[in-house]
């Protein structure tokens, strides 16, 4: 249950802004229409990963065209840039902390970490702060984190999730999909003892 509407989200993603278009429409310039694309595919998953203020502070900080521009060339530099990924995701936070903001802030560990997870589920993993602390809590791991997203932490959580992976390698995980799943399961209130 918890898998399938993230994986969905996923699809929609290859369907919608698959590489190549994604680069068809940064070298047309299209960046509104990047955006737009990135957050309709998020907001179109039965359960949205993200919170309705957080939705609002993205769609108003992309809504400029130097909002969408940096947003759109940042997320690309993230899915398909060539340097390491610790400095692609270091540059994707400083491009969420330079989008304009209107009354909610922008730079939240949801937003910098559903499009990698939703583009990207064999490398990328999602991170909703109190259900992913709670969980590592729950399985004894030491999750270094930190409110204000930060490279530390976000290696922390892959290395969580390489840890859970291990774990249960005799369940056969087939991505971050599974592992983000069963850590929820693990720290949300949703699903009980």
């Amino acid at each position: 249950m918890e898998r399938d509407y993230k994986w969905e989200a996923h699809a929609r993603w290859e369907q919608i802004l698959p590489r190549p278009e994604f680069r068809r429409l940064i070298r047309e310039k299209q960046f509104d229409e990047v955006a737009s694309r990135a957050i309709r595919i998020e907001q179109s998953a039965r359960h949205s990963m993200i919170f309705s203020f957080e939705k609002m502070a993205l769609r108003d900080a992309v809504r400029s065209r130097n909002g969408a521009q940096a947003f759109a060339k940042g997320l690309y530099d993230l899915l398909h840039g060539r340097s390491s990924i610790e400095r692609r995701f270091e540059r994707w936070i400083e491009t969420i902390d330079d989008l304009p903001r209107k009354q909610t802030r922008v730079l939240t560990w949801p937003i910098v970490t559903v499009f990698g997870f939703i583009a990207q589920p064999a490398t990328h993993v999602f991170l909703k702060p109190n259900v992913m602390r709670a969980a590592a809590l729950e399985y004894g791991f030491d999750l270094r984190y930190s409110s204000r997203p930060s490279w530390k932490t976000y290696a922390s959580l892959l290395e969580f999730a390489a840890t859970v992976h291990r774990d249960l390698r005799d369940l056969r995980p087939r991505d971050m999909i599974d592992i983000q799943s069963f850590l929820w399961i693990q720290g949300s209130d949703e699903y009980g003892e």
